[in-house]
C-alpha cells in the first residue's frame, strides 16, 4: 500500500489567510483543493510538501457570478467542484463545452472532489514519471523529479511530460481569463498565457499564487452565434486522462465562419492552439473541404511523444479524426439554430 508522507495540514478560512500561510511556510508548502492530483502524487513521492494548505473552506473560491458586461459573461470560482459545474441549467446552455469537458474528467466520485482550479492546474503526466518511487529509482529517475534525463527524449534538455487537463484546452479555445492572487496582489492572465510548453515549468502561475476565478466570455446574444465543443480520446469511457483532447470554438456571421480556434490537449506540455487550423476556417462556409483543411492543419504540428497510452503514430493520426468530428458537431448544431 502506498502511504502519504508526514506533513502539516492547514485550513485557512479566507483567501488572505491562505496566502499568508503560504508565505510563512515557504517553498516546502503546497496548496490543495480536492486533492485528487496532489495526494496520489505525494504517495508516489513525486511531490513532497512539508505543509499542505487546503483551499476547500475559502468562500471566495466558491463564488459564481453572471456579469454579461459585454466582455465577461460568467465568473466561476476556482474552488467549484467539477460536479457542481455540470448542474447549473443556465450554465449548461451557455457553456456546453465547459460542461462536456468537466463531465469527461475521471469518474463521478473524483468529480465530486476535484475542482475547476485543480483541473486547470493539473500536473503534466508521463509514463516514466507517474510511477512509484521504487519504479522510478530503478531507472535512475527522470528530470521531472530526482533525475537528470528525459527518458522519452534522452538527448533533449527539457521535460516532455504532457498536459492532462480536460478543461484547459476548452478555456484557451473560449478565450477565458484567470484571476490570480498572491503576496504581490492580484493579476488577470489570459488562459493561453497561463501555460508553458515545458513538462516541469508548465504554468506561468507563481508557486505562492492562488487561482481564484475563471472569467468566461459573454454568452452568444443569439443561439448559435458562437459555439464550442470538446472531444476526448482515451482507452476507457471513464477514469482515463486524455490521450488527445480537441477543443473547437467558432463564431458565425450568417453562413460564414467569422472566427475559429482549435486547441489540442495531450500532444504537448501545454494546450496547443493551432493557428493554421483556425485560419483554414476563417471567412469561409463550414463545408467538408474547409473541415478537411482545418483537420490537416491541426495534424501537422501535433507531435505526441511515446510517454502515454496508445501508439504515438496512431495518436497523431487521430488528430485529424477528432478535429473533423468536433467541427462536424459544431456544423450540426449550427444547422439546428438557423
Amino acid at each position: 500500500m502506498l502511504r502519504l508522507p508526514l506533513f502539516t495540514y492547514l485550513q485557512p478560512r479566507t483567501l488572505k489567510e491562505a496566502v499568508a500561510m503560504k508565505a510563512d511556510a515557504g517553498p516546502d508548502a503546497s496548496y490543495v483543493a480536492g486533492g485528487t492530483d496532489l495526494y496520489p502524487n505525494m504517495k508516489r513521492r513525486q511531490q513532497e510538501p512539508k505543509t499542505v494548505i487546503s483551499l476547500m473552506a475559502v468562500p471566495e473560491l466558491k463564488a459564481t457570478e453572471r456579469r454579461n458586461d459585454g466582455t465577461v459573461g460568467t465568473v466561476l470560482g476556482a474552488g467549484l467542484t467539477l460536479s457542481e459545474l455540470s448542474v447549473l441549467p443556465s450554465f449548461r446552455r451557455s457553456y456546453r463545452a465547459v460542461v462536456q469537458a468537466a463531465e469527461f474528467v475521471s469518474t463521478p466520485l473524483l468529480r465530486n472532489m476535484g475542482t475547476l482550479g485543480g483541473n486547470l492546474c493539473l500536473d503534466t503526466r508521463c509514463n516514466y514519471y507517474d510511477q512509484t518511487y521504487e519504479w522510478r529509482k530503478a531507472i535512475d529517475f527522470c528530470m521531472k523529479k530526482d533525475g537528470h534525463i528525459c527518458w522519452v527524449a534522452p538527448s533533449s534538455p527539457r521535460c516532455w511530460a504532457v498536459t492532462s487537463s480536460d478543461l484547459a484546452p476548452v478555456m484557451v479555445a473560449l478565450g477565458a481569463e484567470y484571476l490570480l492572487a498572491g503576496p504581490a496582489g492580484e493579476r488577470v492572465v489570459p488562459a493561453a498565457r497561463f501555460y508553458n510548453n515545458d513538462g516541469i515549468n508548465y504554468l506561468t502561475k507563481q508557486p505562492d499564487e492562488v487561482l481564484v476565478e475563471v472569467r468566461l466570455p459573454a454568452p452568444a446574444p443569439a443561439p448559435g452565434e458562437w459555439d464550442a465543443v470538446y472531444h476526448k480520446l482515451r482507452r476507457r469511457g471513464s477514469f482515463d486522462f486524455p490521450v488527445l483532447g480537441v477543443a473547437a470554438w467558432m463564431r458565425w456571421e450568417r453562413d460564414t465562419v467569422a472566427d475559429a480556434r482549435i486547441v489540442l490537449g495531450g500532444v504537448a506540455s501545454y494546450p496547443q492552439e493551432v493557428a493554421d487550423a483556425g485560419a483554414a476556417l476563417r471567412g469561409k462556409p463550414l463545408s467538408a473541404d474547409t473541415i478537411a483543411a482545418a483537420a490537416e492543419a491541426a495534424y501537422h504540428p501535433a507531435k505526441p511523444m511515446d510517454n502515454t497510452d496508445f501508439d504515438l503514430s496512431w495518436r497523431k493520426q487521430m488528430t485529424r479524426v477528432y478535429v473533423t468530428r468536433a467541427l462536424e458537431e459544431l456544423g450540426r448544431r449550427r444547422s439546428t439554430t438557423r
